[in-house]
């Protein structure tokens, strides 16, 4: 399980505060000196981005695990004028607020991604992701995950949780909500994932069944199940409460079916069902802190972004903001 950190930027000492709490977390994760100053330069690079062109800025970091390398995910979000050309902007020497303009090209040369989506007039989402090492070679990548996983203001910690299991023929994903907030809620949330984490090898009904029984001494939880099938290019689909999940493609739309109740405490009906996989599909789950009113289409060309940039925007513009929130987004690579 892991959770975002989200760091409101709107001025100069927020983007101090940023590179403190990244700094933190890529000591915890290892990283030697020349890639904690990398990870430094990048993260002032944009909370500095945040301060003097954006409104409504916030950073959101995120640890990242990739077979043995280790890294950190900075994606921000703001509500300012955003690019015209993403390309120009990226140039050393471009500047559209009287600034030296090297930001941008330091992010992408210290950086082993960088993505970035803007509509002008309505704001950026960028992402940067630096590793520990050099950037891992695993084997071609069919599924690839982003996720934000934030607890409602004035919270410490989040009732949410998301977990993965991905390898080369099946992918399973939870999205879980414990219910209520705060620590009883994590609780819930985290043994869900430990659950789901010792059963994957069983079906998407079946773990259900197991976490239902496991969290019988907790306040309960809603959650949903999703396992994608490379090789049928199908997903099943197991879901308890108020989890909402759909799968698109450039043709298609399906919103997944979930039955009411409360796992560890009432629960009437589990139901697998089975919906189609695309090679270049999106899945994409969420708890009810996100409105379920978005709609992909109208953002052009998000859907080929890198899936952190769509979770991204999805929090940024329907985010409930009195509910913790989970948004966890898979995007096929195709073969």
């Amino acid at each position: 399980m892991i959770e975002s950190v989200a760091i409101t930027i709107t001025e100069s000492s927020q983007a101090g505060e940023a590179r403190r709490v990244a700094m933190a977390l890529v000591s915890r994760l290892g990283f030697q000196e020349t890639q904690r100053g990398k990870v430094g330069i990048v993260v002032t690079e944009i909370a500095n981005n945040l301060v003097q062109h954006a409104r409504g800025g916030v950073m959101l970091l995120r640890s990242l695990k990739q077979h043995l390398a280790v890294g950190i995910e900075v994606l921000s979000l703001d509500k300012g004028p955003g690019m015209v050309d993403v390309d120009e902007c990226l140039q050393d020497g471009f500047s559209t607020g009287g600034t030296s303009g090297n930001g941008l090209g330091a992010i992408l040369r210290l950086s082993n991604l960088l993505e970035i989506y803007s509509i002008p007039k309505q704001g950026t989402a960028l992402l940067a992701h630096v590793w520990s090492d050099s950037a891992p070679h695993p084997p071609q990548k069919i599924l690839e995950i982003g996720a934000i996983c934030l607890p409602k203001r004035g919270e410490d910690i989040s009732g949410d949780a998301w977990a993965c299991e991905v390898d080369s023929c099946r992918s399973l994903l939870l999205v879980a909500d414990g219910l209520g907030h705060g620590p009883l809620a994590a609780s819930a949330a985290s043994q869900a994932v430990r659950i789901f984490q010792d059963h994957h090898h069983l079906f998407p009904g079946a773990i259900v069944e197991a976490v239902h029984a496991a969290l019988r001494s907790t306040r309960g939880a809603v959650l949903a199940i999703a396992e994608i099938n490379f090789e049928q290019q199908s997903v099943r689909f197991a879901g308890i409460g108020n989890i909402s999940a759909s799968i698109l493609s450039f043709t298609e739309h399906h919103n997944l079916l979930s039955h009411n109740g409360i796992v560890g405490h009432e629960l009437r009906k589990i139901q697998e069902l089975s919906y189609p996989w695309y090679a270049n599909g999106l899945l994409i789950m969420h708890s009810d802190g996100l409105d379920t009113k978005w709609r992909l289409d109208r953002y052009p060309g998000l859907s080929q972004k890198h899936p952190s940039l769509i979770a991204g925007m999805l929090y940024r513009d329907f985010n409930r903001e009195r509910d913790d929130v989970t948004v966890l987004v898979a995007k096929g690579m195709g073969k």
